[in-house]
């Protein structure tokens, strides 16, 4: 009798008990779900936030790129366009007269025209001939075109005209002589460094 009091009571023991711990094992299997889901759902929102990062800094390095790329290829354009100084090798020549300090040759480039055809030579001021003129001349001299003083310019024989200008203190004078090349522009082929502005011209 007491036998079967203790059995019963162990019986309602391990199921009280028993069932506690399956409540308890469910309860921590859904926490753990829950958990994971979580874990989950913020590996996901992670995973995002890295992929929109990723794409925003590949956005970035491909505008940076381009620009790059856009940098590069101006400068090479303006490479192409106009002779770099380091280009130009000049030579010392005999000076050809008292007023004139030093004269040299140099391997100058003609300036480029947008003329064409028979050419004879427009010394108007403000005429194409003239704006080339003085592009030859500045690639030449240094001199900024847009202010140096042109005190003369004029027939340099067949094709060839000579400029006389300086900067605007007049502490820096040339003399150049240009030449016409057909479908290419005035090309520069010698320039005098003078002392003073010649009053002929």
């Amino acid at each position: 009798m007491i036998g079967g009091s203790l059995l019963v009571i162990v019986l309602l023991g391990m199921w009280i008990f028993g069932g506690g711990d399956e409540q308890t094992s469910e309860e921590e299997s859904t926490n753990t779900e829950s958990t994971n889901e979580s874990n989950n759902n913020d590996t996901e929102e992670s995973n995002e936030e890295q992929a929109e990062t990723d794409e925003n800094n590949s956005s970035d390095s491909d505008e940076q790129a381009n620009e790059a790329n856009e940098e590069e290829s101006d400068a090479e354009t303006d490479e192409d366009e106009n002779q770099s100084a380091e280009d130009i090798e000049t030579e010392q020549v005999e000076p050809s007269g008292e007023n004139v300090k030093e004269a040299y040759t140099g391997n100058w480039e003609p300036v480029g025209t947008d003329q064409e055809g028979p050419h004879t030579t427009n010394y108007d001021s403000g005429s194409q001939d003239r704006q080339e003129i003085a592009r030859g001349v500045e690639l030449a001299t240094g001199l900024n075109a847009s202010t140096m003083t042109t005190h003369w310019v004029g027939n340099g024989g067949d094709q060839k005209v000579e400029a006389t200008v300086s900067n605007e203190s007049q502490s820096e004078i040339y003399r150049v002589y240009l030449s016409w090349v057909e479908n290419e522009g005035w090309q520069p082929t010698k320039v005098e460094v003078l002392n003073s502005v010649p009053n002929n011209n």
